[in-house]
Order: C-alpha cells, then sequence, then structure tokens
C-alpha cells in the first residue's frame, strides 16, 4: 500500500535534497557492519570531525515484525528504538525510542501510509511533552502536507510547515513553507536520462530578504561508481566520487572550496563504509 501513496511529509521535495546534500561531507568517517550468529547486525562508526573524534557501536536485531536497535556513543549515551511493522493492520508502524540516561528526547511515535494519505504522531515521554503531527494527502502524483509541533509545557506551536509535490516518473517538482512561515522554497529533480539526473532549490528568507540558490547534477560513471557536483550562488562548490567496491561498501571521496577563497577554503572528506 505504502508504494502507491504520498507518504510521509519528509519524503516532500526528497528527491532534491538526496541529489543537493546527501553523501556531501568534510569530515572522515568509518562504518563497519558485521552480523552475529543471532542474525543481529552490529555496526561500529568513527567519525573525525575537525580536531574531534566520535565514535559509536549499534546493533540491530528483527524478529517477524519487530526491530530493536540500540546505540551507545562515545558521549556515554545509549539509545535504544523499538520499531514494530504491520501494527495491527497493513501500513501502520510503532516506534518507541527510549534514550539513557532519561531525557526529553524520549518518545513514542505511530506512522500509517494508506494510497491516499501518510500520517505521522509522536509524542515525549515527559510530564510536559513536545507533539508532533504530520500529514500528507493526495496521490502517489500530487500530494499536499503539513507539520507541526506543540509544546504542552509553554502552549506554543515551536514548529509549522507546509508543501506541496508533484511526482512522474522522471520528474519532481515540490514546495515548501518552513520555520514558522518564515523561508519559502522551491525544488526541483530532472532525471535527464537513466544514468543522468539535474536539480535545483531556490529558498526565500523573509526575515533577511536572502535569497539562496543551489544547482546540482548527479551521473552514473558505470554501474557502481556516481559522481555529484553542486553549487550555489555564495560561490560554493563542492563535488564527490562514490564507488561500491561489493555489494552495500562504498568508498567515498568529497570536496568542497568556496570558489571566493579558494586557498583559504578547501575542505576533503572521505567515508569507507564496509558490509559483509
Amino acid at each position: 500500500m505504502a508504494a502507491a501513496g504520498p507518504g510521509l511529509y519528509s519524503e516532500i521535495g526528497k528527491k532534491a535534497r538526496d541529489l543537493l546534500y546527501k553523501d556531501y561531507h568534510t569530515d572522515q568517517k568509518f562504518t563497519l557492519t558485521t552480523y552475529a550468529a543471532n542474525g543481529a547486525a552490529i555496526t561500529a562508526a568513527s567519525t573525525r570531525k575537525d580536531e574531534a573524534i566520535f565514535n559509536e557501536i549499534q546493533s540491530q536485531l528483527k524478529h517477524n515484525n519487530v526491530t530493536v536497535d540500540v546505540k551507545a556513543t562515545s558521549e556515554s549515551n545509549l539509545i535504544t528504538t523499538i520499531t514494530v511493522h504491520e501494527l495491527g493492520t497493513p501500513g501502520l508502524k510503532g516506534i518507541l525510542c527510549i534514550p539513557f540516561p532519561y531525557q526529553k528526547s524520549a518518545k513514542a511515535e505511530l506512522q500509517y501510509l494508506h494510497h491516499h494519505a501518510g500520517v505521522a504522531a509522536s509524542v515525549g515521554l515527559n510530564a510536559n511533552p513536545v507533539v508532533n503531527l504530520s500529514g500528507v494527502f493526495g496521490t502517489k502524483t500530487i500530494a499536499v502536507g503539513a507539520d507541526a509541533s506543540y509544546d504542552t509545557s509553554s502552549g506554543d506551536l515551536t514548529k509549522y510547515n507546509a508543501g506541496l509535490s508533484y511526482t512522474t516518473s522522471d520528474f519532481v517538482a515540490a514546495a515548501t513553507l518552513n520555520h514558522k512561515g518564515d523561508n519559502i522554497a522551491a525544488s526541483y529533480y530532472h532525471l535527464v536520462s537513466p544514468t543522468t539526473a539535474v536539480g535545483g532549490e531556490l529558498s526565500h528568507s523573509f526575515s533577511t530578504n536572502g535569497n539562496t540558490i543551489t544547482f546540482g547534477t548527479q551521473h552514473a560513471l558505470d554501474p557502481l561508481t556516481t559522481v555529484k557536483a553542486r553549487f550555489n550562488n555564495y560561490g560554493m562548490a563542492s563535488a564527490l566520487i562514490q564507488h561500491e567496491w561489493r555489494p552495500k561498501s562504498l568508498v567515498t571521496l568529497s570536496a568542497e572550496v568556496d570558489t571566493k577563497a579558494i586557498e583559504k577554503s578547501s575542505k576533503v572528506g572521505f567515508s569507507l563504509v564496509l558490509k559483509p
């Protein structure tokens, strides 16, 4: 059912966002996944950002329609996420997230996908929770949606966004109103050929009266190697090359430069993902 519907609110404009921003980074990251005898997936990741190093280890176990994720970080945080698929009815998913030490970020969430709707609702597990509700209605071709958060402790709407999208087999256009109406953005994604896609995004802030325009492209050199590039109106240029040297094992090299100050601004990122 989910494949034929409009999806969740987070999917509005996702095609363009992935083309323009996904896998671009200026840090170094190493990820290794192994599998235990009971089928649990164990993933260890280490990221170096500037002079700081962040480590985490995650274990994922699936049984029937239940998935349990346990993640431990180098900041001494432990996060357990329990996901139940097909919760009582097709298309309904339940998610419970519990951090330790216990924090306000603990929450329970329900997601429901239908041919003509995608609805998500979450609530914080504390005395004065934040309640988030989002919904998308329409079809896989045309959809309109909204996303809002309400803080019960202050009685304020802390977030309200709205968006619409138009999707075909090779073209996606989307428009969103974000940051409580302060920002409006329009984006597009176009699959020019089976191996090449282009995209762009125009964002306008009403409070600063500033515009950000970003263009990007993606091209598959071969079935295992992809190159991407992007450029915005502030002179920031980025490029990456990603190679799948074995199934689900990726090596990514990316670079970013400010074309107005090339000698001072060059940054290089590297990511290695290993899966058996």
